[in-house]
């Protein structure tokens, strides 16, 4: 699967490289409280950077209600999984699988395992959780929200300087490798593709923003863009079909 081959390289040259560690390495300059969304990530947020566990219980507890009101069992099985998957697997990926060789000189305080990103995941995870779920004539707008909320995320923990690109990407990738497996080849409408990409842009773009850079930040605005881009494209390739609804409902009939 494309998805998780590129999951693969990308841990491979970002971080098990002297050049891959030492480029990324290059972008944490100054102090997390240098980043504009450090001053409202203590009061309004946004979810996940704060209130994360909040953030995941909340938002599975909302795919299972639609799912139930909507009687789509199967989706709402399929949605709470690439939801975990996405989620657990960062976090198992994360803490126990995926090290981070100290290869590149790096000063200590930047040398702990980070790939791929938690906060990232819970973002991409809730969201394709959340598509599997939804009605297929809201689909493409849950789409473009969580296309938004990701960029924000992915661009917020760049500047704070919690991630790198790459985690950003990895969690992104992973999340669409396991909406893939789950969903079919069914293609969803894709209405206004530049105009939500454009959002995206633009909301990564103020997420991304420092007190004391201009340059460093256009690279996590632009991966965080890239994390939107791929989650789009890949959900509207890729559509959970339907449960009839004769299998939803029983209809009584008189055999009298």
């Amino acid at each position: 699967m494309k998805s998780l081959i590129a999951f693969v390289a990308l841990y491979v040259l970002a971080v098990c490289t002297p050049f891959g560690q030492a480029a990324e390495n290059s972008l944490i300059v100054g102090y997390a409280d240098q980043a504009r969304i450090f001053h409202i990530l203590y009061s309004i947020g946004p979810p996940p950077l704060k209130a994360e566990w909040a953030t995941l219980i909340i938002g599975l507890a909302l795919i299972a209600i639609v799912a139930v009101l909507r009687r789509q069992w199967l989706n709402g099985l399929a949605g709470l999984g690439v939801a975990v998957a996405t989620i657990g697997g960062t976090e198992v990926l994360n803490k126990f699988i995926l090290p981070r060789p100290d290869i590149s000189d790096a000063p200590r305080t930047i040398v702990e395992a980070s790939f791929p990103s938690g906060h990232v995941a819970i973002a991409a995870g809730l969201t394709v959780g959340a598509i599997m779920v939804a009605s297929p004539r809201t689909r493409p707008y849950v789409a473009a929200a969580g296309a938004l909320w990701l960029a924000i995320t992915a661009a917020g923990v760049q500047a704070l300087y919690w991630h790198r690109p790459s985690d950003a990407l990895g969690a992104t990738l992973l999340a669409c490798a396991c909406y893939t497996i789950a969903s079919r080849k069914h293609p969803m409408p894709k209405p206004h593709t530049a105009l939500v990409l454009t959002v995206a842009a633009l909301g990564a773009v103020l997420a991304s923003s420092r007190t004391d850079a201009y340059a460093r930040p256009l690279i996590f605005a632009t991966t965080a863009t890239l994390c939107a881009a791929l989650l789009w494209f890949t959900v509207t390739r890729n559509s959970p079909a339907e449960q009839p609804a004769s299998a939803r409902m029983a209809v009584p009939t008189d055999r009298t």
